[in-house]
């Protein structure tokens, strides 16, 4: 999933992100408000989470600016600024949660784990396809009770297309959920790790499909006769 961390304070950013980064997300970070507001109108993000005392634009005049301009990505706020008032202002604007400083890691984890299985559909956090199942919090894909070892970058491929199994997802919008700003991958290397999907999807039923000029999709194997 692609995330975009805003944050002023640099040491909480910089270790919130090697966290999100940890778990396989692609994360990007800005330090105030205006970039936050810019990149989010240009860029697509599946959870931006939102400090609220940013420099050049308040946290809630960004999350105001993102709403009007129909953006649903997921957001959660990060504040020090935690009484009732300030909560139903922010919640009324649209964030989907709230989350007070200082906070407990694990929790942090844990909320964005719900908020991303929320922006997906998804109640619960075991998705099955085929003779494959993916673990949302621990973010592995098992045959049975045998975990898959695969290597990042197809992964979080396997991921995207997983999470909408049997319809296309577009070439572009996956290297957009795949990369973040300082990251670079061409349209060569996503078919490398397709091809590399496919070899090890085989024995498990499934394959990804090629929509010819759009992009990919998860599919079973026909089974054999």
């Amino acid at each position: 999933m692609r995330i975009l961390l805003t944050e002023d304070n640099i040491a909480l950013a910089d270790g919130l992100s090697a966290i999100l980064r940890g778990t396989g997300h692609a994360v990007d970070v800005v330090h105030d408000g205006a970039s936050a507001n810019a990149v989010i109108a240009a860029e697509n993000f599946d959870l931006v989470i939102l400090d609220l005392n940013l420099p050049e634009m308040d946290g809630l005049d960004v999350l105001r600016a993102m709403r009007a301009r129909q953006n649903q990505a997921a957001v959660l706020i990060l504040t020090a600024r935690g009484t009732p008032e300030e909560r139903v202002k922010g919640l009324d604007l649209g964030a989907d949660d709230y989350l007070i400083k200082p906070f407990d890691i694990a929790e942090f984890e844990a909320r964005v784990r719900v908020l991303l299985r929320r922006q997906a559909g998804l109640r619960s956090a075991t998705v099955g396809f085929g003779g494959i199942s993916f673990d949302l919090n621990s973010r592995t894909f098992s045959s049975g009770a045998t975990p898959l070892d695969i290597p990042a970058r197809e992964l979080g491929l396997l991921e995207i297309l997983f999470m909408r199994a049997g319809k296309v997802v577009a070439k572009e919008a996956i290297i957009q959920s795949l990369t973040a700003f300082d990251d670079d991958i061409s349209a060569n290397a996503i078919e490398q790790y397709v091809s590399r999907l496919r070899k090890r999807l085989s024995p498990h039923g499934l394959t990804v499909k090629t929509a010819r000029g759009i992009g990919y999709y998860l599919d079973k194997l026909p089974e054999a006769s």
